[in-house]
């Protein structure tokens, strides 16, 4: 669908902002929803089809931080103004947009909810865990981040209470939810195969034992969950070879020695044909392995990235570097894969006040309006907002 850029980029939400190195232009989206404001996690687009509607996270510091507490608003571009709505109180990163209605979807507490963008419009019931499965307990997460299933029936779960994840989906039409199996705790980041309804990625990932406060190591990230089958992981062999450093991103922890394997491995996203998963080896840059063949591709050799995306043909990435070990070194960028030539969107990421970590505030670009648009969240000027840029610049100034 052709989305008339020009009308949307001359909003009078938006105002465009240079960077300083590169020239690209980004646009900036006004703070009027909230005093921090944050696009969405990158695996989840958050444009409506037609443009109109982009759907944001809002915070009120000092309230909330990344797994609870913040809402949702979303700036409509045809009538000129962003909504806020304090209902949508959500956990983790779950919410997500219907491309067609521009309705959202979001988890609080042990249920999924959602609502359409208009001032007016009602929120409704999806649907939530049983009883006998919370038992009394308050859910970490529902849904890491929410996915649609490729025949639009079910959202997938990885909801994690106590010790355990419980891996599975949840039917758009109310009906019981699915556990297809129960793990432990350090399993989320669930995303359903955009092409098999059966099929979810799912990583491995550090956690917090909610008794101990103890953080286990992960040694192998990525991992295939099939309905009616057990979880396996991508990579059998978590050896790589060398030992490397492993840096926390997200929780300040000590340094630690691994394998340049599997448990290097992060942030990944399916590619958009579903025969590829992509993502992060850490200290090498973006790389995706064809899950059937086992075929690898390092395709963007960038050190010090932490967090990518892909357009629908795999020709185009974005991504971040925010190396915890180099806080002088932060950017976003882009590559054409066409030229194998990149541009930095942002060439500096300006570090805020420690305090404001909390809500997990890292750039994470992602393409979005069928691939027209990349969107992130930026901190320059001072504050926390999202920008929007062109891919058409970008292809431009990497011919």
């Amino acid at each position: 669908m052709s989305i008339d850029l020009s009308a949307l980029l001359n909003s009078p939400l938006l105002q465009p902002w240079k960077d300083p190195q590169s020239g690209v232009v980004s646009y900036l989206l006004a703070n009027n929803a909230a005093p921090l404001q944050q696009s969405f996690y990158y695996v989840n687009p958050s444009f409506s089809r037609d443009g109109r509607y982009l759907w944001i996270y809002c915070a009120f510091p000092p309230g909330g931080l990344a797994n609870s507490g913040r809402t949702l608003a979303v700036a409509d571009f045809a009538d000129g103004e962003i909504r806020h709505f304090p209902e949508t109180d959500f956990l983790d990163a779950s919410p997500m947009v219907d491309f067609d209605t521009g309705e959202a979807y979001w988890c609080t507490g042990p249920e999924i909810w959602k609502r359409g963008p208009g001032r007016n419009d009602p929120c409704h019931f999806v649907n939530a865990l049983p009883n006998d499965l919370v038992k009394n307990r308050r859910p970490w997460r529902i849904a890491t981040h929410l996915t649609i299933s490729a025949d639009r029936r079910c959202l997938n779960l990885d909801s994690t209470l106590g010790r355990e994840t419980h891996i599975g989906a949840a039917p758009l039409n109310g009906d019981p939810v699915e556990i297809w199996e129960t793990m432990h705790a350090g399993f989320n980041h669930g995303q359903f195969s955009p092409v098999d309804s059966d099929l979810q990625l799912i990583a491995q990932d550090s956690y917090v034992d909610p008794v101990t406060g103890e953080i286990p190591p992960v040694n192998n990230r990525m991992w295939l969950i099939r309905r009616g089958e057990k979880a396996r992981p991508i990579y059998a062999n978590t050896a790589g070879g060398e030992k490397v450093v492993a840096l926390d991103v997200h929780r300040g922890l000590p340094s630690r020695e691994v394998d340049d394997g599997p448990g290097m491995h992060g942030h990944e996203w399916w590619g958009g044909d579903g025969s590829k998963v992509w993502f992060i080896h850490y200290g090498h840059g973006v790389k995706f392995v064809e899950w059937q063949t086992g075929h690898e591709e390092l395709v963007w050799s960038f050190d010090g990235v932490s967090h990518a995306h892909s357009n629908t043909a795999g020709s185009l990435i974005v991504a971040d570097a925010l190396p915890p070990d180099r806080p002088d070194y932060s950017k976003v960028a882009f590559l054409n894969r066409a030229t194998g030539r990149t541009v930095e969107i942002l060439s500096y990421v300006p570090r805020l006040a420690a305090r404001i970590n909390r809500y997990h505030i890292h750039p994470h670009p992602q393409f979005c309006l069928d691939d027209q648009m990349i969107c992130y969240t930026t901190t320059v000027n001072g504050r926390v907002s999202v920008a929007l840029t062109p891919v058409e610049t970008l292809i431009e100034a990497t011919a």
